[in-house]
């Protein structure tokens, strides 16, 4: 199993054959990311709008720094144009084939405050129904976690407080750790009737640190086979590791632990041992103010 890092290296040595470790990686991007810090200070020609911008840069990862549609989205400053970059549909259909388009703002879930944006069909993915996405579709949809046999509807982790039904404490800190109920829900559909195994590992430093393994069974819906993993509680491990990962002082600590925790979950049919999807989950303190965002990269052999 691999960190966001290796990923990287890993993706370099299938492209070009040369090798990276993890450090370089790292260190290339932080360079990267201080040269286009430097380009921008030099195209700036207005003083205010320059410290707007180091005060902007300064709560962005460098990952985002060198990623030229996150950069331009947070940044949005007077006087610095936007180069003509192609979109990140475009460069991703051209690289890798099948994919599914921009991840920006992707949401996988029916969730109705979002606004509903036109949708054009992607190759590689069709719509549940067999028929391309209508204009009045949501953005996310045509961009599913999905293969042939089985997509992922639903995914949610949450820190819910159980609290004493009479009362309400609207000042609450969500301190008392004892009393917190950390949980993860999961939806997938098939066309198939099957039973499935979804396998749930904890990576660390590349190796396997905890397995959580569920069965679920199909319920018939809407021509559909639905199976749901509802309010499955974290292991112990993962609490704990949320907690101390919450007590480091810096971001930037944060950051270095999660470059090298991965979850990695795997859903397989019971009876047949048949590989229906496989995901996994690499994570970044948010560096936003608006809540935290999500990104979706399908990989594919070349």
């Amino acid at each position: 199993m691999y960190g966001r890092n290796e990923l990287i290296a890993r993706y370099i040595k299938l492209r070009t054959g040369k090798t990276r470790t993890r450090k370089q990686v790292s260190s290339h991007i932080q360079v990267l990311a201080r040269r286009k810090a430097r380009e921008i200070q030099a195209k700036l020609k207005d003083q205010t709008a320059k410290d707007k911008a180091m005060q902007s840069m300064a709560t962005m990862s460098s990952a985002q720094i060198i990623s030229a549609a996150a950069f331009h989205s947070k940044m949005a400053l007077p006087g610095l144009p936007r180069p003509a970059y192609p979109s990140v549909s475009g460069f991703w259909q051209g690289a890798l084939p099948g994919q599914a388009g921009s991840s920006q703002d992707v949401k996988p879930f029916p969730q109705q405050p979002y606004a509903l944006q036109p949708s054009l069909p992607l190759p590689g993915f069709d719509s549940p129904t067999g028929l391309p996405p209508s204009s009045s579709a949501p953005a996310w949809q045509g961009r599913r976690v999905a293969s042939s046999k089985l997509w992922m509807l639903e995914f949610s982790a949450f820190l819910e407080q159980q609290q004493d039904q009479d009362t309400a404490d609207l000042n609450t800190s969500i301190e008392d750790e004892s009393r917190s109920f950390y949980g993860v829900s999961s939806q997938y559909e098939s066309p198939e009737n099957m039973v499935i195994t979804c396998s749930t590992k904890v990576c660390s430093f590349g190796k396997q640190v905890v397995e959580k393994v569920e069965t679920e069974y199909a319920h018939y819906e809407n021509g559909h086979y639905s199976y749901r993993i509802h309010r499955s509680p974290l292991c112990e491990y993962m609490i704990n590791f949320i907690h101390k990962l919450k007590h480091l002082p810096e971001k930037y600590m944060m950051n270095s632990v999660l470059e090298n925790f991965t979850v990695l979950q795997v859903v397989t049919n019971r009876d047949t041992q048949e590989t229906l999807l496989c995901i996994a989950y690499v994570f970044e303190v948010s560096a936003s103010d608006h809540g935290a965002q999500h990104h979706i990269y399908r990989l594919v052999k070349d």
